[in-house]
Protein backbone atom coordinates (compact mmCIF):
# COMPACT_ATOMS: atom_id res chain seq x y z
CA UNK A 1 0.00 0.00 0.00
CA UNK A 2 1.17 3.50 -0.76
CA UNK A 3 2.09 5.57 2.27
CA UNK A 4 -0.27 8.43 1.39
CA UNK A 5 -3.23 6.05 1.32
CA UNK A 6 -2.47 4.49 4.67
CA UNK A 7 -5.08 4.97 7.39
CA UNK A 8 -5.80 2.59 10.28
CA UNK A 9 -8.98 1.34 8.61
CA UNK A 10 -7.37 0.88 5.22
CA UNK A 11 -4.31 -0.77 6.75
CA UNK A 12 -6.39 -3.42 8.50
CA UNK A 13 -8.74 -3.87 5.55
CA UNK A 14 -5.77 -4.30 3.21
CA UNK A 15 -4.22 -7.07 5.28
CA UNK A 16 -7.57 -8.81 5.80
CA UNK A 17 -8.43 -8.88 2.09
CA UNK A 18 -8.09 -12.19 0.30
CA UNK A 19 -6.62 -12.69 -3.14
CA UNK A 20 -9.93 -13.84 -4.62
CA UNK A 21 -10.67 -15.20 -8.07
CA UNK A 22 -14.21 -15.71 -9.33
CA UNK A 23 -14.98 -18.93 -11.14
CA UNK A 24 -17.97 -19.72 -13.33
CA UNK A 25 -20.73 -17.67 -14.87
CA UNK A 26 -22.15 -15.09 -12.53
CA UNK A 27 -19.19 -15.56 -10.18
CA UNK A 28 -20.98 -18.32 -8.30
CA UNK A 29 -17.67 -19.69 -6.99
CA UNK A 30 -15.02 -17.47 -5.43
CA UNK A 31 -11.67 -19.05 -4.70
CA UNK A 32 -9.28 -17.60 -2.14
CA UNK A 33 -6.09 -18.21 -4.07
CA UNK A 34 -3.80 -17.19 -1.23
CA UNK A 35 -5.45 -19.64 1.18
CA UNK A 36 -5.44 -22.52 -1.29
CA UNK A 37 -1.86 -22.09 -2.50
CA UNK A 38 -0.41 -21.49 0.96
CA UNK A 39 -2.24 -24.48 2.45
CA UNK A 40 -1.17 -26.77 -0.38
CA UNK A 41 2.44 -25.56 -0.25
CA UNK A 42 2.60 -26.17 3.51
CA UNK A 43 1.07 -29.61 3.02
CA UNK A 44 3.78 -30.53 0.53
CA UNK A 45 6.44 -29.11 2.87
CA UNK A 46 5.16 -31.22 5.77
CA UNK A 47 4.91 -34.38 3.68
CA UNK A 48 8.30 -33.81 2.08
CA UNK A 49 10.02 -33.17 5.39
CA UNK A 50 8.58 -36.22 7.14
CA UNK A 51 9.13 -38.42 4.08
CA UNK A 52 12.74 -37.27 3.76
CA UNK A 53 13.45 -37.91 7.43
CA UNK A 54 11.75 -41.32 7.33
CA UNK A 55 13.68 -42.31 4.21
CA UNK A 56 17.01 -41.42 5.82
CA UNK A 57 16.17 -42.87 9.24
CA UNK A 58 18.78 -45.13 10.84
CA UNK A 59 18.61 -47.67 13.66
CA UNK A 60 21.53 -46.06 15.44
CA UNK A 61 21.73 -42.74 17.23
CA UNK A 62 19.23 -40.44 15.46
CA UNK A 63 20.18 -37.01 14.22
CA UNK A 64 18.22 -33.96 15.33
CA UNK A 65 15.66 -34.13 12.53
CA UNK A 66 15.00 -37.83 13.05
CA UNK A 67 14.76 -37.36 16.82
CA UNK A 68 12.28 -34.50 16.34
CA UNK A 69 10.06 -36.54 14.02
CA UNK A 70 10.23 -39.59 16.29
CA UNK A 71 9.20 -37.49 19.28
CA UNK A 72 6.28 -36.02 17.33
CA UNK A 73 5.14 -39.45 16.10
CA UNK A 74 5.42 -40.99 19.58
CA UNK A 75 3.55 -38.07 21.15
CA UNK A 76 0.66 -38.27 18.68
CA UNK A 77 0.56 -42.07 18.93
CA UNK A 78 0.26 -41.90 22.72
CA UNK A 79 -2.59 -39.41 22.47
CA UNK A 80 -4.45 -41.58 19.97
CA UNK A 81 -3.78 -44.69 22.07
CA UNK A 82 -5.55 -43.14 25.06
CA UNK A 83 -8.69 -42.32 23.05
CA UNK A 84 -9.10 -44.79 20.19
CA UNK A 85 -9.73 -48.27 21.63
CA UNK A 86 -11.53 -49.87 18.72
CA UNK A 87 -8.91 -51.69 16.68
CA UNK A 88 -5.57 -51.03 15.04
CA UNK A 89 -4.98 -47.31 15.42
CA UNK A 90 -1.92 -47.49 13.16
CA UNK A 91 -4.02 -48.49 10.16
CA UNK A 92 -5.65 -45.06 9.74
CA UNK A 93 -6.42 -43.04 12.86
CA UNK A 94 -2.88 -42.36 14.12
CA UNK A 95 -1.49 -41.40 10.67
CA UNK A 96 -4.54 -39.16 10.11
CA UNK A 97 -4.02 -37.51 13.50
CA UNK A 98 -0.34 -36.90 12.74
CA UNK A 99 -1.23 -35.41 9.35
CA UNK A 100 -3.86 -33.12 10.84
CA UNK A 101 -1.62 -31.94 13.66
CA UNK A 102 1.43 -31.16 11.52
CA UNK A 103 -0.56 -29.50 8.73
CA UNK A 104 -2.68 -27.33 11.04
CA UNK A 105 0.41 -26.44 13.09
CA UNK A 106 2.27 -25.21 9.99
CA UNK A 107 -0.74 -23.22 8.78
CA UNK A 108 -1.13 -21.63 12.22
CA UNK A 109 2.59 -20.86 12.42
CA UNK A 110 2.36 -18.63 9.33
CA UNK A 111 0.99 -16.02 11.73
CA UNK A 112 4.53 -15.51 13.07
CA UNK A 113 5.76 -14.08 9.76
CA UNK A 114 6.03 -10.25 9.74
CA UNK A 115 3.07 -9.49 7.51
CA UNK A 116 4.24 -6.03 6.38
CA UNK A 117 7.67 -7.26 5.30
CA UNK A 118 6.16 -10.32 3.66
CA UNK A 119 3.51 -8.34 1.80
CA UNK A 120 5.74 -5.44 0.76
CA UNK A 121 9.02 -7.17 -0.06
CA UNK A 122 7.89 -10.53 -1.38
CA UNK A 123 4.37 -10.28 -2.74
CA UNK A 124 4.08 -6.67 -3.90
CA UNK A 125 7.61 -6.03 -5.19
CA UNK A 126 8.59 -9.48 -6.45
CA UNK A 127 5.26 -11.02 -7.46
CA UNK A 128 3.24 -7.80 -7.95
CA UNK A 129 0.43 -9.23 -5.85
CA UNK A 130 -1.29 -6.64 -3.68
CA UNK A 131 -3.51 -8.89 -1.57
CA UNK A 132 -2.24 -12.05 0.09
CA UNK A 133 -3.23 -13.46 3.47
CA UNK A 134 -0.56 -15.96 4.55
CA UNK A 135 -2.48 -17.67 7.40
CA UNK A 136 -4.84 -20.28 5.90
CA UNK A 137 -6.48 -21.09 9.24
CA UNK A 138 -7.52 -17.44 9.63
CA UNK A 139 -9.83 -18.15 6.69
CA UNK A 140 -13.08 -19.75 7.83
CA UNK A 141 -13.26 -21.65 4.53
CA UNK A 142 -10.13 -23.58 5.48
CA UNK A 143 -11.29 -24.53 8.96
CA UNK A 144 -14.76 -25.50 7.69
CA UNK A 145 -13.24 -27.63 4.94
CA UNK A 146 -11.05 -29.44 7.48
CA UNK A 147 -13.93 -29.87 9.93
CA UNK A 148 -16.28 -31.13 7.21
CA UNK A 149 -13.65 -33.64 6.10
CA UNK A 150 -13.51 -34.99 9.65
CA UNK A 151 -17.34 -34.96 9.78
CA UNK A 152 -17.54 -37.05 6.60
CA UNK A 153 -14.98 -39.48 8.02
CA UNK A 154 -17.12 -39.74 11.14
CA UNK A 155 -20.20 -40.63 9.08
CA UNK A 156 -18.15 -43.07 6.98
CA UNK A 157 -16.94 -44.96 10.05
CA UNK A 158 -20.43 -44.91 11.54
CA UNK A 159 -21.76 -46.69 8.47
CA UNK A 160 -18.71 -48.96 8.15
CA UNK A 161 -18.86 -50.16 11.75
CA UNK A 162 -22.63 -50.29 12.30
CA UNK A 163 -23.92 -50.70 8.77
CA UNK A 164 -26.29 -48.26 7.10
CA UNK A 165 -29.30 -49.79 8.85
CA UNK A 166 -27.58 -49.75 12.21
CA UNK A 167 -26.60 -46.11 11.84
CA UNK A 168 -30.13 -45.07 10.81
CA UNK A 169 -31.53 -47.11 13.70
CA UNK A 170 -29.20 -45.26 16.06
CA UNK A 171 -30.34 -41.90 14.70
CA UNK A 172 -33.98 -42.70 15.53
CA UNK A 173 -33.61 -44.88 18.64
CA UNK A 174 -30.79 -43.29 20.65
CA UNK A 175 -30.36 -41.95 23.24
CA UNK A 176 -33.94 -41.95 24.60
CA UNK A 177 -35.05 -45.40 23.48
CA UNK A 178 -36.71 -47.19 20.58
CA UNK A 179 -40.34 -46.26 21.29
CA UNK A 180 -41.80 -44.80 18.03
CA UNK A 181 -43.11 -41.84 20.01
CA UNK A 182 -39.52 -40.94 20.86
CA UNK A 183 -38.21 -41.15 17.29
CA UNK A 184 -38.67 -37.40 16.55
CA UNK A 185 -36.91 -36.42 19.78
CA UNK A 186 -34.05 -38.84 19.12
CA UNK A 187 -33.64 -37.65 15.53
CA UNK A 188 -33.70 -33.98 16.58
CA UNK A 189 -31.15 -34.62 19.32
CA UNK A 190 -28.82 -36.43 16.93
CA UNK A 191 -29.20 -33.82 14.20
CA UNK A 192 -28.24 -31.07 16.64
CA UNK A 193 -25.20 -33.11 17.66
CA UNK A 194 -24.18 -33.75 14.06
CA UNK A 195 -24.56 -30.10 13.08
CA UNK A 196 -22.79 -28.73 16.15
CA UNK A 197 -19.66 -30.86 15.73
CA UNK A 198 -18.30 -29.32 12.50
CA UNK A 199 -19.40 -25.86 13.62
CA UNK A 200 -17.56 -25.98 16.94
CA UNK A 201 -14.63 -27.85 15.40
CA UNK A 202 -14.05 -25.22 12.72
CA UNK A 203 -15.01 -22.01 14.49
CA UNK A 204 -12.76 -22.66 17.49
CA UNK A 205 -9.67 -22.82 15.29
CA UNK A 206 -10.76 -19.96 13.04
CA UNK A 207 -11.69 -17.66 15.92
CA UNK A 208 -8.38 -18.05 17.71
CA UNK A 209 -6.25 -17.56 14.60
CA UNK A 210 -8.31 -14.64 13.30
CA UNK A 211 -8.17 -12.92 16.68
CA UNK A 212 -4.40 -13.40 16.81
CA UNK A 213 -4.09 -11.85 13.36
CA UNK A 214 -6.16 -8.82 14.42
CA UNK A 215 -4.10 -8.28 17.58
CA UNK A 216 -0.84 -8.32 15.61
CA UNK A 217 -2.27 -5.76 13.15
CA UNK A 218 -3.44 -3.47 15.98
CA UNK A 219 0.00 -3.65 17.61
CA UNK A 220 1.71 -2.70 14.34
CA UNK A 221 -0.68 0.23 13.98
CA UNK A 222 0.28 1.42 17.45
CA UNK A 223 3.96 1.00 16.59
CA UNK A 224 3.54 3.40 13.69
CA UNK A 225 1.94 6.14 15.79
CA UNK A 226 4.97 7.63 17.57
CA UNK A 227 8.14 6.68 19.46
CA UNK A 228 6.28 5.74 22.64
CA UNK A 229 3.85 3.63 20.61
CA UNK A 230 6.76 1.91 18.90
CA UNK A 231 8.37 1.01 22.23
CA UNK A 232 5.19 -0.22 23.89
CA UNK A 233 4.01 -2.07 20.76
CA UNK A 234 7.38 -3.79 20.44
CA UNK A 235 7.29 -4.97 24.06
CA UNK A 236 3.65 -6.04 23.87
CA UNK A 237 4.19 -7.58 20.45
CA UNK A 238 7.05 -9.69 21.78
CA UNK A 239 4.93 -10.81 24.72
CA UNK A 240 1.97 -11.60 22.47
CA UNK A 241 4.21 -13.49 20.03
CA UNK A 242 5.50 -15.67 22.88
CA UNK A 243 1.97 -16.29 24.14
CA UNK A 244 0.80 -16.90 20.58
CA UNK A 245 3.24 -19.80 20.29
CA UNK A 246 1.11 -21.56 22.89
CA UNK A 247 -2.08 -20.71 20.98
CA UNK A 248 -0.67 -21.93 17.67
CA UNK A 249 0.42 -25.28 19.12
CA UNK A 250 -2.60 -25.68 21.40
CA UNK A 251 -5.14 -25.07 18.63
CA UNK A 252 -3.43 -27.61 16.37
CA UNK A 253 -3.45 -30.08 19.27
CA UNK A 254 -7.13 -29.47 20.06
CA UNK A 255 -8.14 -29.82 16.42
CA UNK A 256 -6.22 -33.09 16.20
CA UNK A 257 -7.67 -34.45 19.44
CA UNK A 258 -11.24 -33.64 18.41
CA UNK A 259 -10.60 -35.42 15.12
CA UNK A 260 -9.59 -38.56 17.00
CA UNK A 261 -12.50 -38.21 19.44
CA UNK A 262 -15.09 -37.91 16.67
CA UNK A 263 -13.71 -40.90 14.78
CA UNK A 264 -13.58 -42.90 18.01
CA UNK A 265 -17.19 -41.97 18.83
CA UNK A 266 -18.23 -43.25 15.40
CA UNK A 267 -17.04 -46.71 16.44
CA UNK A 268 -19.15 -46.70 19.61
CA UNK A 269 -22.80 -47.64 19.93
CA UNK A 270 -25.39 -46.17 22.23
Amino acid sequence: MATEELTPGKYIAHHLTFNSQSVGEGAFWTLHVDTLLTAMALGFVALGFVWGVARGATAGVPNRRQAFVELAVDFIDEQVKSIFLHGDRHQFVAPAALTVFVWVLLMNAMDFLPIDWLATVFFEKLLHVHFWRPVPTADVNTTFALALSVWLLMIFFNIKVKGLGGWVHELFCAPFGGNPLLWPANLLFNLVEYVSKPLSHSLRLFGNMYAGEIIFLLLWLWAGADLAGTIFATVLGLGWAIFHILIVVLQAYIFMMLTVVYISMAHEGH
